[in-house]
């Protein structure tokens, strides 16, 4: 019985010490990433950005794009709005828009600082640069890559007359997005 308690005991000692060192194995081997799994993580991200880098520069320009065809939609709006107020108020030389007073030339609003400027009501300051000369306003895109090619342009309403009578040609918006 003593031999069967011993061997009992022994038995119990070696299990316990074979648990143990299963244990420490397997946490041992838990401890880290291989080389080969940081290697395959490493390539797999370098194929992933390969990809995505040139499509996100893609949607930077796509998104300069369409700023300026936004701009370009609102100053032709804004135009056609003061058209309008002017025609239905009677008043040739200015309108008031959302609190602002418009100047405006041939009933629609003029290239100064207080015609389209005022009109598209723009809070953008940060995004467009505007330039005033006679007749004409420039909006430029800040941070454009070429930015004299990422405009909009508003070209003042003219008159004329044709056989005795005054037309007016409406104001022309041009966009201009290649260098967007």
């Amino acid at each position: 019985m003593t031999d069967n308690l011993v061997t009992a005991r022994v038995r119990h000692t070696f299990e316990r010490r074979m648990r143990a060192m299963e244990f420490n194995m397997s946490r041992s081997h838990t401890r880290g990433f291989t080389l080969i799994e940081l290697v395959v993580v490493i390539t797999i991200l370098g194929i992933l950005a390969a990809f995505a880098v040139p499509r996100f520069i893609t949607l930077d320009s796509s998104a300069r794009t369409a700023t300026i065809n936004g701009l370009a939609g609102s100053v032709r709006s804004a135009a056609a709005l003061a058209r309008g107020m002017s025609m239905a108020s009677g008043n040739t030389v200015s309108v008031l828009m959302e609190g602002a007073t418009v100047t405006l030339v041939n009933n629609y609003p003029d290239a100064s600082a207080t015609g389209i400027s005022t009109a598209i009501n723009s809070s953008g300051a940060n995004d467009f640069t505007v330039a005033l000369t006679t007749g004409v306003t420039t909006w430029t895109k800040v941070g454009a890559p070429t930015p004299a090619s990422c405009t909009v342009t508003y070209q003042v309403a003219t008159s004329a007359v044709v056989a005795g009578a005054t037309v007016i040609t409406p104001p022309v918006t041009t966009p201009l997005t290649a260098g967007c």
